[in-house]
């Protein structure tokens, strides 16, 4: 009987050992906090990439001046929001140094939550483009 019983109690802990190592897997896919970099490429008056769709997460964005004849940045706002007034934009978002001619520079790192936003560049005058987050 004291052998069952050990047997039990053996097989009790690995079960719940099992089961603690599936929950911390589980967790650790849901807090996913890998950050993902998005490159865009800026040329006269366009980014060449016209909409993007992202899941929740956090991003740095990644911008190249592919032959756009002036400096670059790149602004985003959420969609809806007044896109020239600077208190909207998404500061992260911004470049930490302007984009020169033939340069790629980044953003800081940038949470998104889900949602619609618009991006473009204030310096080389490119439409707004779409940004949606699922």
């Amino acid at each position: 009987m004291k052998k069952i019983i050990s047997i039990l109690v053996i097989a009790l802990v690995f079960v719940t050992i099992s089961n603690a190592q599936d929950q911390m897997q589980k967790d650790a896919m849901m807090n996913d906090d890998t950050v993902k970099t998005i490159s865009l490429e800026q040329t006269e008056g366009v980014f060449t990439q016209k909409s993007l769709t992202l899941k929740e997460g956090s991003y740095i964005f990644e911008i190249a001046n592919k032959n756009a004849g002036t400096d670059v940045g790149f602004v985003l706002v959420p969609k809806g929001k007044d896109a020239s007034n600077p208190e909207n934009h998404i500061q992260t978002a911004y470049v930490t140094n302007v984009v020169k001619e033939g340069k790629t520079e980044t953003s800081n790192t940038t949470k998104l939550a889900k949602g619609e936003y618009v991006y473009f560049c204030p310096l080389n005058k490119t439409p707004q483009y779409t940004l949606v987050v699922k």
